[in-house]
C-alpha cells in the first residue's frame, strides 16, 4: 500500500512552518542587531574600553533572557496543546509572538528592549514545540521526516532573513531604523501564521485522545487520501493503529491531564528513556556551539580582522547555506535514518570548530589573510555538517518519541533542553570571551564527540515506523504493528479493507459503538 503524503497533506505542513520561520527569524535576528553599531549607540552600550563588562553583561543578557523565556515557553505549551489544541495553541503562540516583536521595535531604553526580549523568548520556545509536534501527528510515517524536517529547513530560512536583513539595514541611512526596521519584521511570520491558522486541521490524535474518533478519521481522511483511492484504506488503517494504542495506554495506567501527564511521564522506566534521549538529542544540538556562532558570528568576524559591511554579509551566506543544508537534510532523514545522520554529523561539526579554534588561537588578530580565511572556511564547513545533520534531525526525533497521550509533555521536556544549554551557552560567552578568548571551543570538540558515541551506541533508529511502532524500540507494547507484517499479510489486510470487514469495525468504533468493541 503506497504511504506517500497527498498535497494538501504537504499544504498543511508547510503552513505551519511560518512557526518555524517565526522561531527561526526572530531567534537568529539578535545576530544581526549586535553587528550594528547604531543599537550599541542608541542604547550607549560600549563592548571595548572602561565599560566592556557591563557591554557584555547586556550583550549576554539579550540571549539569556531570551534563552530563559523559550524554557518558559516550552513547558507553558505542553499544558496549552492538550488544554487548547494544538491548531488554538498555534493560534496564541502566534498572537504572543506579534506582541513580542512590537515591544523591541519600539524600544525606547534598554530594560524595555530586555523585557520583549524575554516575552519573545516564551513565544519561540512555545512555536518551536508545537510546531514539529503538529507536523509529527499529521505526516505519514514513510515520508515523517521530511515532512517535521521541513521545520528545520524552514527555521534556517529565518536565520538567512535575518541575516540578510541586518546586511541591508547597514546601509539604511537612518541609525535608529537600522536595527529597528530589523525588530520589526519579526512581526510578520507569526502574523502570516495566525492569518492562515483557520484552514489549519486539528491534529486527528489530539481529537481521539480527547474520544473525537469521527473527527479524527475525518481529518486522516482528508491528509492521507491518496490519488485515486476511493475507500481510504491507508486513512482507516491508521486510524485503527492510533484507536488500539490509545486504549492499550489506558488499559496500563493513562489518565486524562496535564499533571496526570507528567506524573506517568516520571513513572515509567520507558517513558524516562524517552525522556532522557530526547532531552540529550536536543542538548548534543547546542553542545556542537551551533548558536553561539550563530549569534555572535559577527563578532568573531570581527576577531578576525573582519568589520564594517562583510561580517554582515558573510553572516548572512553563512544562514543561507545553513537553510539549503537542511533542505537537505530532511530528504535523507527517509532514506538513511535518523542516527547515522546525526553521528556523523557532530563527528564533522567537531572538526569543523576544532579548524576554527586553531585559526583563533594563531591567527586571531593578525592581518594574516590566509589565516583568517581558513578560520571563515572552517565556520562554512561547520555549518556544512550542522545543517546537513543535526538541526532538522533533532525535531524530527524529539518530535516522535513519544505516545500519543503524553507527547506534548515529552516534546517540550525535550525541546526544553535547547533553551536550558542555550542559557548556558550564550550567556557565558562575552565573558568566556573577554576572559579566556579561543579556549572557550574545546567544550564545543569534546562535547559532539562524546554526543556521537553515545547516539551510535544507545539511540534506536525510528525510520520508516508509525508514532505507535516506536514504542516497541522501548520495550513498550504496540497494539497493532504493522513493521512486523509480511508483505502477503499486508495485502490480505488490506483486501479485508477492501472487503469491507476491518471497515465496519473501524467506523463503529469511531462511533463509540460499544457493542462492535465487545
Amino acid at each position: 500500500m503506497p504511504k506517500s503524503a497527498n498535497r494538501y497533506n504537504y499544504l498543511i505542513v508547510f503552513l505551519v512552518t511560518f512557526g518555524s520561520l517565526t522561531y527561526g527569524y526572530n531567534s537568529a535576528i539578535i545576530g544581526a542587531v549586535i553587528g550594528l553599531p547604531s543599537f550599541f549607540a542608541y542604547f550607549n552600550i560600549s563592548l571595548t574600553g572602561p565599560n566592556a563588562a557591563e557591554g557584555s553583561r547586556i550583550t549576554g543578557a539579550t540571549n539569556g533572557l531570551f534563552a530563559g523565556g523559550g524554557l518558559l515557553g516550552c513547558f507553558v505549551i505542553t499544558w496549552l496543546a492538550d488544554f487548547v489544541g494544538r491548531k488554538r495553541s498555534i493560534q496564541i503562540t502566534a498572537v504572543l509572538c506579534v506582541v513580542a516583536a512590537a515591544i523591541q521595535a519600539g524600544s525606547v531604553h534598554i530594560a524595555m528592549f530586555l523585557a520583549g526580549r524575554f516575552l519573545m523568548g516564551i513565544g519561540v520556545g512555545m512555536v518551536n514545540v508545537i510546531t514539529p509536534l503538529y507536523q509529527s501527528e499529521i505526516s505519514p510515517a514513510a515520508s515523517r521526516g521530511r515532512m517535521v524536517g521541513s521545520h528545520g529547513f524552514i527555521l534556517c530560512v529565518g536565520y538567512a532573513l535575518a541575516g540578510w536583513t541586518g546586511f541591508g539595514c547597514y546601509y539604511v541611512a537612518s541609525q535608529t531604523a537600522q536595527w529597528r526596521i530589523c525588530l520589526a519584521l519579526q512581526v510578520v511570520p507569526p502574523l502570516c501564521l495566525f492569518i492562515g491558522s483557520p484552514w489549519l486541521p486539528e491534529s486527528p490524535r489530539h481529537l481521539m485522545a480527547n474520544d473525537r474518533f469521527d473527527e479524527g478519521l475525518r481529518i486522516l481522511r482528508d491528509l492521507h487520501r491518496l490519488p485515486g483511492e476511493e475507500d481510504d484504506l491507508l486513512a482507516r488503517e491508521e486510524f485503527y493503529q492510533i484507536r488500539k494504542q490509545l486504549d492499550l495506554e489506558r488499559e496500563e495506567g493513562w489518565r486524562q491531564g496535564w499533571v496526570q501527564g507528567w506524573i506517568l511521564l516520571f513513572q515509567r522506566k520507558s517513558y524516562r528513556k524517552r525522556l532522557l534521549f530526547g532531552f540529550l538529542t536536543l542538548g548534543l544540538v547546542q553542545s556542537t556551539g551551533c548558536l553561539v556562532i550563530n549569534n555572535y558570528q559577527v563578532l568573531l568576524y570581527n576577531g578576525l580582522g573582519l568589520y564594517g559591511s562583510l561580517p554582515l554579509m558573510l553572516y548572512a551566506l553563512w544562514d543561507t547555506w545553513a537553510a539549503f543544508m537542511n533542505y537537505m537534510n530532511s530528504l535523507w532523514l527517509d532514506k538513511i535514518g535518523r542516527i547515522p545522520i546525526m553521528v556523523i554529523g557532530q563527528l564533522g561539526c567537531a572538526v569543523s570548530v576544532a579548524g576554527f579554534t586553531g585559526c583563533v588561537a594563531v591567527y586571531g588578530g593578525t592581518d594574516n589573510k590566509i589565516g583568517n580565511g581558513f578560520g571563515v572556511f572552517f565556520l562554512y564547513l561547520f555549518v556544512t555538517f550542522f545543517g546537513g545533520s543535526m538541526d532538522a534531525s533533532s525535531y524530527v526525533y524529539a518530535g516522535e518519541l513519544f505516545p500519543t497521550s503524553i507527547r506534548a509533555q515529552g516534546a517540550g521536556f525535550s525541546i526544553s533542553a535547547l533553551f536550558c544549554f542555550s542559557l548556558i551557552y550564550t550567556m557565558c560567552a562575552p565573558v568566556a570571551f573577554n576572559t579566556v578568548g579561543w579556549k572557550y571551543y574545546i567544550i564545543f570538540i569534546v562535547l559532539p564527540i562524546v554526543g556521537a558515541t553515545i547516539m551510535y551506541l544507545f539511540y534506536p533508529e525510528t525510520k520508516g515506523l508509525s508514532l505507535e511502532e516506536i514504542s516497541a524500540k522501548f520495550g513498550d507494547d504496540v497494539a497493532v504493528d504493522y513493521s512486523h507484517m509480511t508483505e502477503e499479510e499486508r495485502r490480505r489486510l488490506g483486501k479485508a479493507f477492501e472487503m469491507g470487514t476491518e471497515v465496519e469495525v473501524i467506523e463503529d468504533t469511531a462511533r463509540g459503538d460499544e457493542k462492535s468493541k465487545a
